[in-house]
């Protein structure tokens, strides 16, 4: 068991709340930085998916997790960010004047589809992304001069002033330091007021307007934030694969990231990067596990979408708060043992805002 003693107010801030953090951070940092040379070349791209994902599972993490605004067509604020990337890289620009341009330009459209949420929640706001989502993709496909339409367009590798990221490994490198710094500052926002007033609206609006929270701006600025990060991803998303097309940002794909931050588990960093790996791995095990089973069932056409309609089920009823939600009680249950108790993490009744008026 172990026992944290804090004697200082800073303590509550700190990023690493003691020595355990430090060293399991440290030793996962390391394994990163020497991951090209400890991995093949195949494991090594999945793992730059990995970061890709998890940079955009941050951003409706934020959205949805942190601020609690429902988004079914996040894919479109990906391939806002794609497109843009390519059409910089293209015209020969740097790689981070583009990337900037790919982050703004989808910040700018989130405020855009940011705008309905001041007036619908719930449901009704996933059907309005989900209208913005198809619309996007019925943009990219029309727009050929720009886009290439459903023919596709081809980007170049990045170009970092001059030194250009050709190879896996140079371009991992790159994926990796944007990671860190997006969920560097993504930590640091969370602990800022504008973190603190993002959960207060997610708990309740009511009591966060009582409070002098200012509803619209902050529903408004979590929208710019998330759909920002998940431009990035995108522009990233666009090199590695160095071929886009509209087909790629179509609600299926919106579908995945909202499956990733549920199973990852809503309203954790962690759970952001713990469904990215599910969302990448989970392919892999079911192409695995295909020779295994009968050929009824492994050549049937559907079954990635069965399994991820399963397992979704079988989280929203058996583990809401997700992967981290089961490894939050794991740890738990090792730390606190042999005091630990059975109903510590028993839900409690949600109450509605009708309730909490009476």
């Amino acid at each position: 068991m172990r026992f944290v003693f804090k004697t200082d107010y800073a303590q509550d801030i700190r990023l690493a709340k003691h020595g355990g953090h430090v060293f399991w951070y440290s030793l996962l940092m390391v394994f990163l930085l020497a991951a090209p040379w400890l991995i093949a070349e195949y494991w090594l791209a999945q793992l730059t998916f990995i970061l890709i994902y998890a940079i955009a599972g941050l951003g409706l993490m934020l959205l949805a997790g942190f601020t609690g605004q429902f988004s079914i067509g996040h894919a479109a604020f990906l391939g806002v960010g794609a497109y843009t990337q390519a059409v910089f890289t293209n015209m020969g620009f740097p790689f981070p004047f583009a990337l900037a341009m790919a982050g703004m330009l989808s910040a700018a459209v989130g405020v855009v589809v940011g705008l309905p949420a001041l007036r619908v929640k719930g449901i009704y706001l996933g059907i309005a992304t989900i209208a913005f989502a198809f619309i996007v993709e019925e943009v990219f496909a029309r727009w050929e001069s720009v886009t290439g339409g459903n023919s596709g367009i081809h980007i170049k590798a990045p170009n970092l002033f001059g030194w250009e990221l050709s190879s896996g490994e140079e371009f991992y490198f790159l994926c990796l330091v944007i990671t860190v710094t997006v969920t560097l500052g993504i930590l640091n926002l969370l602990r800022s007021s504008t973190g603190r007033a993002f959960v207060a609206i997610r708990d309740s609006e009511i009591s966060a307007q009582s409070m002098g929270i200012h509803l619209a701006r902050y529903k408004t600025l979590s929208f710019a934030i998330s759909a920002a990060l998940a431009g990035i991803a995108g522009a990233l998303y666009a090199h590695k694969l160095q071929f886009i097309s509209p087909d790629q940002f179509n609600i299926i794909q919106s579908i995945d990231l909202l499956l990733m931050v549920v199973i990852g588990g809503l309203g954790s960093v962690h759970g952001a990067f713990l469904g990215a790996i599910f969302l990448i791995a989970m392919p892999q095990l079911i192409a695995m596990t295909k020779d295994y089973l009968p050929a009824v069932i492994g050549q049937a056409p559907g079954l990635q979408s069965l399994v991820y309609g399963a397992v979704l089920i079988g989280f929203v009823l058996g583990e809401p708060l997700g992967l981290y939600g089961r490894w939050f009680k794991i740890r738990t249950y090792l730390q606190t043992f042999p005091f630990y108790r059975k109903g510590m993490f028993k839900r409690q009744k949600t109450f509605q805002k009708s309730d909490r008026l009476k």
